[in-house]
């Protein structure tokens, strides 16, 4: 729930901040640091997540794994 309240909040500040009133340099430097805390918080989460979720191997490739380690095929496509 906290994650969802920081990105309400991130969210309405990005909405709101054109109409303050701050001078443009201000409002550069608002967005540029609001940008940054984005990206840090998106990293976070994605940090997370890959802690979370771990390693995920697909048997789409698994015939493909041990590729290097197989004998070569002949040249009639038996194996040796």
């Amino acid at each position: 729930m906290q994650r969802a309240r920081i990105l309400l909040a991130f969210g309405v500040w990005i909405a709101v901040l054109p109409y303050l009133g701050f001078p443009i340099a201000w409002k550069n430097i608002f967005f540029v640091v609001t940008g940054v805390g984005l990206a840090y918080f998106g990293y976070v989460l994605y940090r997370e997540h890959k802690v979370r979720t771990g390693r995920q191997t697909f048997d789409n490739f698994s015939e493909n794994r041990d590729f290097g380690r197989e004998q070569p095929a002949s040249e009639y496509g038996e194996r040796n």
